[in-house]
């Protein structure tokens, strides 16, 4: 199948369908898009219907509200699965994205065959959400620029910055394209859902994934969701932090062939 763009609901969410075989939904995190997936989508779609989203205040997708709750982010993306035709669906979910696929697979388990939670977040402390507070602070007062310089060395590894000055900048921004909304809406998200006491009710099987350096999704939360989502699987990615689909898109792209088609 030719991939096609396809739209959804008021406001609208635009979705991308491609490939052949059973769903897989590719769920971006915040500040990126749908294209985030561009370098590991095609080795999938040989196996898999690939629908990649989206989320609202993002790429080509109407604005978001900032009071927007995780529930409501995991309900557009059941809107671009019914309008895609798919009643279920392996479900993979990068960092903020992993949030809203733990949502999916709680709330909606008829839904979800597998569940990949790829440098995602959940379980945080107190102590963390408080962090998530300040920045989201630092984003209404002073605006998305005072935030993304910063993230540019907690997603990628000095190496790769080092190698490839020009995808890094690219890729900042994009960040600073998607609407500032979409940021304070994550960041309220971040800072207010705690997940980690319903993650044992998880009965898709799940793979956790992260990178060894992620500050963001870090290896004690990636354990924590290991430990708390029965029979989780884990894999601690060496070298790496937040921005491993970037960074080591052949390697996440095995990894999900392996975990999704055994």
């Amino acid at each position: 199948m030719d991939a096609r763009l396809e739209r959804v609901g008021a406001p609208a969410l635009f979705y991308q369908v491609e490939g052949q075989g059973s769903p897989v939904v590719l769920i971006h995190g915040v500040g990126a898009d749908g294209s985030s997936w561009d370098e590991i989508a095609p080795a999938l779609t040989s196996r898999f219907t690939v629908i990649r989203l989206d989320l609202r205040g993002h790429g080509r997708s109407g604005p978001v509200d900032e009071a927007l709750a995780l529930e409501d982010f995991a309900r557009d993306v059941l809107d671009v699965l019914d309008a895609a035709g798919a009643a279920r669906a392996h479900v993979v979910g990068f960092s903020l994205g992993g949030m809203i696929a733990q949502a999916l697979a709680l709330d909606h388990a008829a839904r979800v065959d597998r569940l990949v939670l790829l440098s995602a977040v959940a379980g945080r402390t107190e102590h963390e959400r408080a962090r998530v507070r300040d920045r989201l602070e630092i984003l209404r007062t002073q605006g998305i620029g005072a935030i993304t310089g910063a993230a540019q060395d907690r997603w990628f590894t000095s190496g790769f910055i080092e190698r490839h000055p020009d995808l890094v900048r690219e890729r900042m921004e994009q960040l600073q394209r998607n609407h500032a909304p979409s940021y304070a809406a994550a960041y309220t998200v971040f800072s207010t859902s705690d997940l980690g006491e319903r993650l044992h009710g998880i009965c898709a099987p799940t793979l956790v994934a992260t990178g060894e350096h992620d500050v963001g999704s870090n290896t004690r939360m990636a354990r924590f969701m290991q430990a708390q989502i029965p029979g989780a699987a884990l894999r601690i990615l060496p070298e790496l932090k937040h921005s491993v689909l970037v960074e080591a898109p052949e390697a996440i792209a095995a990894i999900l062939l392996e975990f999704l088609a055994p």
